[in-house]
């Protein structure tokens, strides 16, 4: 089975008066994302997510930041069909907690055995209702985590809060715990095969300790992405390439990285802009310096061959 998780940035679907639009892979945190010439790269945005996409081919692909849907099946019948992706018949989006409308999806070429959303997971329905992070009448995770089973192995699809523009360390070490705790309700046993997957928003570092994410590291999970070379973990540039981080996550249950002891993830960055100059590879043909571009993220993906 080949698993990937990918932050598309913003992927939402439009209607208008002359039909539907997608929105671009920008956050207007840079002056040419919000100019008069910012939305006619939208589409050119949106084609390159998609062929990355196609070109990761996953069997399953978690996804964050699809706003609904809808959007989510149009952008699978249309981009994605088009850059010659294998279909994937089982899809899921359901609404999260994140104001703006960035969800959590999940596309699969293999049938899910259950989803389960958690956006609506209280801090004292986990007993966390006194951790610093916890704050009154509002849910444990800022977006949601979806527990999808497939066969043998339950993924934990999670978005943690971003650490700006305010300090949020309580806030993803709160979801961090949730995340751990439900990965306990969910799959007891020791031999149980998991993987915690998505944008955890933290740049990982050798302290473990000092991570706000700390409660799913070390003995509780082998960090996969560990498992690259130190100068290839990187999948998050900062949009004027000044700044890189890894914040997209693998995190593996012991048995499951124990039986795929080689299993070692890749990052795709062929769509990121020219800017992310860290990336000395090649570039889809459609690539610009800040724009077009498939996202400010890389894909992450990891085969576990025989699953």
């Amino acid at each position: 089975m080949r698993i990937a998780t990918f932050n598309v940035q913003n992927l939402r679907l439009r209607t208008g008066p002359r039909g539907p639009r997608y929105d671009g892979a920008r956050d207007q945190d840079m002056p040419a994302d919000s100019d008069a010439g910012a939305a006619a790269l939208d589409l050119a945005d949106r084609r390159l997510t998609a062929a990355v996409i196609a070109r990761a081919d996953a069997d399953v692909i978690g996804l964050q930041e699809v706003f609904d849907r809808a959007t989510l099946d149009h952008f699978h019948d249309y981009l994605l069909r088009q850059a010659g992706c294998a279909p994937y018949p089982h899809r899921v989006c359901l609404p999260g907690n994140d104001g703006a409308g960035r969800d959590l999806a999940l596309m699969s070429r293999r049938p899910l055995d259950a989803v389960a959303s958690h956006a609506g997971l209280m801090p004292a329905d986990l007993g966390l209702d006194h951790h610093p992070g916890a704050r009154p009448g509002r849910p444990v995770f800022c977006r949601d985590c979806l527990v999808v089973r497939i066969g043998a192995l339950t993924l934990f699809l999670s978005h943690f809060k971003a650490p700006w523009p305010e300090p949020a360390f309580h806030q993803r070490q709160l979801e961090a715990l949730a995340v751990r705790a439900l990965i306990a309700r969910h799959c007891p046993e020791p031999e149980a095969l998991w993987l915690v997957l998505g944008d955890l928003n933290e740049p990982f570092s050798d302290d473990d300790a000092a991570s706000a994410i700390a409660p799913l590291l070390g003995e509780n999970s082998v960090d996969l992405v560990a498992r690259m070379e130190p100068g290839e973990r990187w999948t998050w540039a900062a949009p004027d390439g000044t700044h890189y981080t890894r914040p997209d996550a693998m995190l593996a249950s012991p048995a499951l990285a124990a039986r795929f002891a080689q299993a070692r993830p890749r990052a795709l960055r062929q769509g990121l802009g020219h800017e992310a100059a860290r990336h000395p590879g090649p570039r889809l043909g459609d690539v610009g310096t800040h724009r077009p571009h498939a996202s400010d993220h890389a894909l992450l993906v990891v085969d576990f061959l025989g699953l």
